[in-house]
């Protein structure tokens, strides 16, 4: 058995306790937390990183990150990124979708993002994602609440409206 198999092992275990608000293999089934199924594991283990250090705030996880070790989210990075993403079940209006995808061009979003959303690295896939999640984290942009960023989202979010955020998420979520 490879490390990378091992890892997804491992993290198949640990990850036990995340399938409360995560949803069973990472597929989020409640609008308020992000599917982690499929996203970019160096993403993962970046942002439970950010909540153990202090650089990402959230109380829940926070507390749930103070208690992991490096290799602990290296394994949980590897199972949840090994996942299949399942679709949300969230209905988008084609008009909204329509209005998303002229302001996520406008606004460069694959720049980092990627085509349809994919993400890299350390840039989170966004495809697919829980709309809620999105215009939760998008507002905490723009109220600068979330600062681990480097600075470009935060930069991007003070120049979308709050009508801006709801049409980036119907786009966003009915990516796959």
């Amino acid at each position: 058995m490879n490390a990378q198999a091992q890892d997804i092992e491992a993290g198949k275990k640990k990850a036990e306790a995340c399938i409360a608000c995560h949803g069973p293999n990472g597929n989020s089934q409640v609008g308020a937390f992000p599917s982690l199924a499929g996203q970019n594991d160096r993403y993962i283990y970046l942002q439970l990183r950010d909540y153990k250090e202090g650089r990402r705030k959230n109380p829940m996880m926070s507390a749930i990150a103070a208690g992991l070790e490096k290799q602990d989210m290296k394994d949980l990075a590897a199972y949840f990124a090994s996942q299949k993403q399942a679709r949300t079940g969230f209905k988008a209006d084609q008009a909204r979708i329509e209005a998303g995808a002229k302001k996520a061009d406008e606004s460069l979003c694959a720049m980092c993002h990627l085509g349809g959303m994919k993400g890299q690295n350390e840039v989170p896939r966004l495809a697919g994602q829980q709309p809620d999640y999105i215009i939760t984290q998008l507002k905490a942009f723009k109220a600068r609440e979330r600062t681990n960023d480097a600075g470009n989202m935060t930069s991007l979010a003070q120049t979308l409206s709050e009508d801006d955020m709801v049409n980036l998420a119907h786009w966003i979520s009915n990516l796959y």
